[in-house]
């Protein structure tokens, strides 16, 4: 049985057996487990400690790199690889790779970055390209996102870190938004400034904690600028919410004999010909 067990192929000074092989296997089998493990582990302690799941995956995510790479280097001391040796005079290697791939090499340390920094976590919502997605899983080299059509991409990390990047959800489960609407010269600023107030919190999903707030922005050609600002719990919604604060709007300017003037133009015309 032994002698089976040390049965196997040579490669050059490496003799790699079967007992090898099942070693690594199993190896691997374990680990697989022991991440499985850890997933239950960590769901249950972010449930009871009340753990954003994107920190739940970010270390999962670490977690699980860090067996894989421990499981790599056993596995090559397992068939006699020095690793010492391999790094040393792999080094001129990974340069030359460096030089050609280094968009890859980009991607992957982004990954890191996401995954270490965690500005970015799995169920954000995020705003970058004019586009609102939710991170949906965070790879090392790139990630996936949903966007509110439900159209799924995968995202190299490095657009992620190196653009600007607007976190809707970042240490805040309240986002702002801001409605802008003008009404005529001669309306009563206070009691449109009332009315857009009540119209905010009439709204289910806007917050009760944070008062909505009314800013006159400017006198323009034809109309008095205003600017409601409001609070909201899913920004993931925002075009709905603010679809239907506007319909209320308009409904409650109408009860109110407000007016939302057009753009008036006057137009003189001479008569060349007297």
């Amino acid at each position: 049985m032994e002698e089976w067990f040390d049965k196997g192929l040579h490669v050059q000074e490496y003799h790699v057996t079967v007992g090898d092989v099942l070693y690594i296997l199993i190896l691997f089998t374990i680990i697989r487990l022991i991440i499985f493990g850890l997933r239950s582990v960590v769901k249950r302690a972010g449930d009871k400690r009340g753990m954003d799941e994107g920190i739940r995956f970010t270390l999962v995510k670490l977690l699980s790199y860090f067996l894989y790479t421990m499981g790599i280097v056993m596995s090559l001391d397992q068939i006699g690889v020095n690793i010492n040796a391999l790094i040393v005079g792999s080094a001129a290697l990974l340069v030359g790779l460096g030089l050609g791939i280094q968009q890859l090499f980009n991607d992957v340390i982004s990954g890191f970055v996401i995954l270490f920094e965690g500005v970015v976590r799995v169920g954000d919502v995020i705003e970058f390209d004019g586009m609102i997605a939710r991170v949906v899983r965070i790879d090392i080299r790139t990630s996936k996102v949903v966007n509110r059509k439900g159209v799924y991409l995968i995202v190299p990390n490095s657009k992620i870190t190196s653009n600007s990047v607007i976190n809707w959800t970042h240490h805040d489960l309240h986002s702002r938004f801001d409605i802008q609407v003008g009404v005529a010269y001669g309306s009563d600023t206070a009691k449109v400034k009332r009315l857009l107030i009540d119209v905010a919190k009439e709204h289910p999903l806007v917050v009760s904690d944070r008062q909505p707030e009314v800013v006159f922005m400017d006198f323009a050609d034809s109309s008095l600028n205003m600017e409601l600002r409001f609070w909201a719990t899913r920004p993931w919604q925002m075009d709905q919410i603010k679809s239907d604060i506007r319909f209320r709007i308009d409904e409650v300017f109408r009860e109110h004999n407000i007016k939302i003037p057009f753009p008036q133009r006057e137009m003189y015309v001479w008569d060349q010909s007297k």
